[in-house]
């Protein structure tokens, strides 16, 4: 009787330390998953600041350049591409096709913004202008910022990712559907986004 007890015993204090593993796991998964989403929510706060630069951008541009319609114009279409990027990567961060689609219309928008600044150093009184030059410094600023809301997102991404690949948490991890998470990633191709379009407007 007393060894059947002790048996008991100790499958309770089995079944407790097993338990108590498999909730430090989980609670682990849980931790990394929502690190790595508040750190999507700061590239959310610099992205939608950059966006809400670049339609005073356009219209001061505008001024001087009228005759520069469908330059100004693929801005603007590129900014709402990216806006929508933006929306379906902030419902899902991680989610492999929406970080796609996010990094793909920035990689659209960082061109059309090139291609807008290389065209106004033809416009030496747009860049001059004080509200041109004090947005510019604004969007490289930002720029900067949103590159290190990314490095920071990335290797948020990594630590998650890391967490649910190692054994025994990969266990848990398809127990309880932890899915692995995307990367917010440049491609090669893409090097016009690794930095703000470079202009001088000091005359």
């Amino acid at each position: 009787m007393t060894s059947l007890l002790l048996s008991f015993v100790l499958l309770i204090v089995v079944a407790v330390v097993l338990g108590a593993w498999a909730i430090g796991i989980y609670n682990g998964l849980i931790q990394s998953r929502n690190g790595y989403k508040n750190a999507f929510a700061q590239i959310d706060v610099q992205l939608s600041r950059r966006y809400d630069l670049i339609p005073n951008l356009v219209e001061t541009a505008k001024g001087y350049m009228s005759h520069e319609r469908d330059t100004l114009e693929a801005v603007i279409r590129a900014r709402a591409a990216a806006m929508t990027g933006l929306g379906a990567a902030k419902a899902n961060p991680g989610d492999p096709a929406a970080m796609q689609q996010l990094a793909g219309a920035e990689g659209g928008l960082g061109a059309a913004l090139g291609r807008l600044m290389v065209v106004s150093e033809a416009y030496p009184d747009l860049k001059a202008n004080q509200n041109m030059m004090q947005l510019t410094e604004e969007l490289t600023s930002t720029e900067n910022k949103v590159a290190f809301a990314r490095q920071a997102y990335n290797d948020a991404v990594m630590t998650y990712n890391n967490k649910r690949e190692v054994f025994p948490n990969t266990i848990l991890a398809g127990m309880f559907n932890f899915q692995p998470a995307a990367l917010l990633e440049i491609a090669a191709d893409e090097a016009h986004k690794r930095e703000a379009p470079k202009v001088s407007f000091g005359g």
